[in-house]
């Protein structure tokens, strides 16, 4: 199967335009960009895709051996850059897809030109004096609840991760995404999510780098985001007004502007 085909792979915007890949977080798909990405269309040549094992991606196509890691995903990030012949890449990653986007820039950092990283986490776990938010306990007794019970275990977290209650459609449209997804391949991607730890990988990224902080973000705290931040080379640090974990749905506006300003400042 292609590489369009398999990842669903949209291709928008000014066909000349310096490229923008935008990468969705866990349990969602690229419909989650729909409210940002079109901000960009006008200059930008915009690329949108699913990751293997969700949204209109080829399920067929979902390797456990190698979407064991996050270095799986940061390879169909490459491959899709490939393919598309892209360079002076701006990936812009949510949640997860951050550190996949880390990861494939310190393996290419060549075809890189910026990284817009939205609410990343290099590890959920705390330990010693890093605080990433959760206990390994808290993690251990989440991953028995989303096992047990997957669409249960959707509708507890989605609340808790958008942090909007006066905007309960959000929450709603967030418990539909978690639910569409194939429960067998989300409880994988969640064990990979949660329980990998990339704060060592940070150092060796050599692209700039602007990170959005999410106010009241249980998922990646604001000390998370100052951590990221105080190891990326070449980092710039804005925290938004935008509360919870996901401000591409609950404050795109404020999302685009901050990406706006980053790039036409540099």
């Amino acid at each position: 199967m292609n590489t369009v085909d398999k990842h669903a792979i949209h291709v928008g915007g000014l066909a000349q335009g310096q490229p923008m890949l935008f990468a969705h977080g866990y349990g969602c798909d690229q419909n989650m960009w729909r409210l940002v990405a079109p901000a960009f269309t006008a200059t930008h040549r915009v690329v949108l895709f699913d990751h293997v094992g969700v949204g209109k991606s080829d399920l067929r196509s979902y390797d456990k051996t190698r979407y064991s890691s996050l270095d799986g995903y940061a390879s169909d990030v490459l491959t899709i850059i490939h393919d598309l012949d892209l360079y002076d890449v701006i990936f812009v990653g949510h949640s997860v897809s951050a550190m996949i986007g880390v990861l494939a820039a310190i393996r290419e950092p060549e075809r890189f030109a910026d990284l817009i990283l939205i609410g990343p986490s290099p590890s959920y776990i705390d330990e010693g004096d890093y605080i990433g938010g959760f206990t390994r306990s808290d993690i251990d007794e989440m991953m028995n609840s989303l096992d047990s019970n997957y669409l249960g275990w959707s509708s507890v977290i989605a609340p808790i991760i958008m942090a909007n209650p006066q905007r309960p459609e959000l929450s709603i449209e967030l418990i539909n995404s978690f639910c569409a997804t194939d429960p067998d391949i989300a409880k994988r991607f969640a064990h990979v999510t949660f329980l990998s730890d990339n704060r060592k990988d940070l150092a060796s990224v050599r692209t700039p780098s602007l990170i959005l902080q999410c106010t009241d973000d249980v998922i990646a705290p604001q000390n998370v985001g100052e951590y990221v931040h105080e190891r990326l080379p070449g980092s710039t640090l804005v925290v938004l007004n935008a509360t919870g974990h996901c401000p591409n749905l609950s404050a795109p506006e404020e999302t685009v502007e901050a990406i706006k300003s980053y790039l036409t400042g540099k």
